[in-house]
């Protein structure tokens, strides 16, 4: 475990970070909470409704993920509609247990289910969720309804100021282009259908055991549900990541028995490791999963120790019902519609490399002088296809995976991707310059890349003879450069992708 840890560590620090996006995004963060923890503080609310606040700021500024700051700022806006609701379902329901029960599970399948009107639907599922969750958390009553949702409000103001206001670096950006899940289909085809039915189910699963665990903190089994079915597509990537989460789980508790206990409350100190939990939860989250649980935890653990109810036995309770959680989700995708890690992995490998041929095209007619064309776009969206290829190949190579054949081929395709990646930013940088200008050698460069994509991600097609691996021309020519750089890459990806006839993409299930 450490040295699964450790590895996940250095590569967190290494991993690349375009724009300083990682970075702005923490910074911005600690910013936004400890406004809104101040703001709160000022207007007189007790310590409770300043968690919850601050609870509410955190989740608008990681879940809101439109492609534009306007839709972003609609997504925020949207929030209290979604969350109010559960959140007085939440608190009057709280002495009921059945009916509580019934409506927690209803709440996580609905959540997932919201996932199918992309990043909006995904962000407001999670806020929902999350409120009924926050009235769990904090044992909530009734009387505290108001108070609670004075809070929120207050909240989502603050952290709004610093997003869209003081610190909102995503105008200065090229916006990606949303990357929805490619599989279709209707009903129980619908892979958010699908995940909705494997939740609840799984959710039922962790409730039933967290509370044989605990009669009071068995939400932490079903929140270990719920985050482990986020951004996951396929019951490989939710095993993967139901072992990461209780990775971090326990390297969190570790560290929360020597960092959280101790404090005992004190509140400057308390401050400081928010801060900096805070600050690494949004640095970590899209290169480690395990690092950002372990700061979760120890996040969880400071405010119980606010709160004056942080122990060890708690901190092991935690651990307890986050191997609960994980259990019932593992159950959940195995038995119940399972997708399979090839479907995933295939359709995103598709159009990641359809998403590389548009790079090349948008790149030419930049050069070309068309003021429409936008390559730093489609880079941009080739960055987040990127993305979810390396989450949906993760349980082929991760280092328990007992497929040692499928292992090497797979990190060949993800570094073969990644090379077109690379290529693909040069290539835009290039297209940059407006002195560029369009050559014959380019246009036909060009359709050697759309022909090397189509061979790739048509069923049926086959590769006749070896790679063709271009010469790269002279130094003066970087447009060419890139784009025989692109060719090289497909060339080279053929091999992997077609372990087995008439599949494109990686033979693994």
């Amino acid at each position: 475990m450490a040295g699964s840890l450790g590895t996940t560590l250095t590569g967190m620090f290494v991993a690349p970070d375009p724009g300083l996006l990682r970075l702005r995004g923490a910074g911005r963060a600690v910013l936004g909470i400890g406004l809104a923890a101040t703001v709160s503080g000022t207007a007189g609310q007790s310590l409770t409704m300043a968690v919850a606040g601050g609870l509410a700021a955190l989740l608008a500024l990681f879940t809101v993920a439109d492609p534009t700051v306007r839709g972003q700022a609609l997504t925020t806006a949207l929030l209290p509609a979604a969350g109010c609701p559960v959140l007085a379902l939440a608190v009057l329901l709280h002495d009921r247990p059945l009916p509580r029960d019934l409506a927690f599970l209803a709440v996580v399948g609905l959540g997932v289910y919201a996932r199918r009107w992309g990043p909006r639907g995904n962000a407001l599922g999670i806020f929902a969720f999350m409120c009924f969750f926050l009235a769990q958390f904090l044992h909530a009553v009734p009387a505290q309804l108001p108070g609670l949702y004075a809070a929120v409000a207050l909240a989502l103001l603050t952290s709004s100021a610093v997003r869209f206001g003081l610190w909102c670096y995503e105008r200065r950006l090229p916006a990606p282009r949303p990357a929805p899940a490619p599989l279709g289909g209707r009903r129980l085809r619908r892979p958010t259908t699908r995940q909705a039915v494997q939740a609840t189910v799984a959710g039922g699963l962790a409730l039933a055991a967290g509370q044989a665990l605990s009669h009071e903190r068995w939400y932490w089994a079903v929140g270990t549900v719920w985050w482990i079915f986020v951004n996951t597509a396929s019951r490989g990537e939710t095993l993967v990541r139901g072992f990461r989460r209780v990775l971090g789980t326990a390297a969190g508790v570790v560290a929360g028995l020597g960092v959280a206990v101790p404090l005992h409350g004190e509140p400057a100190a308390a401050a400081v490791l928010v801060a900096l939990c805070v600050a690494g939860i949004f640095y970590v989250a899209a290169v480690s999963y395990s690092w950002m649980i372990f700061f979760v935890t120890v996040l969880v653990g400071v405010l119980y120790g606010t709160l004056g109810t942080v122990d060890s036995g708690l901190l092991a309770l935690r651990l307890l019902e986050t191997l609960a959680g994980a259990a019932g989700a593992a159950l959940a995708v195995l038995l119940v519609l399972p997708v399979t890690t090839h479907a995933t992995t295939d359709a995103w490998i598709r159009r990641t490399l359809h998403c590389v041929h548009l790079c090349a095209v948008e790149a030419a007619g930049r050069l070309a002088g068309s003021p429409t064309a936008d390559p730093a776009g489609r880079v941009a969206e080739l960055e987040v296809l990127l993305g979810r290829v390396r989450l949906s190949v993760a349980p082929l190579v991760h280092p328990l995976s007992p497929l040692g054949h499928r292992r090497t081929r797979a990190r060949r395709v993800l570094a073969l991707l990644d090379a077109c990646g690379r290529e693909a930013r040069g290539l835009a940088s290039v297209a940059a310059d407006p002195e560029g200008s369009r050559t014959e050698r380019l246009t036909v460069a060009c359709a050697r890349v759309e022909a090397a994509v189509r061979a790739l991600t048509v069923n049926g097609t086959t590769v006749t003879g070896p790679p063709r691996h271009p010469a790269r021309p002279a130094a003066d020519e970087p447009a060419l450069a890139h784009l025989h750089g692109l060719e090289r890459a497909l060339a080279e990806l053929a091999e992997p992708l077609r372990g087995r006839p008439r599949r494109p993409a990686l033979a693994a299930r």
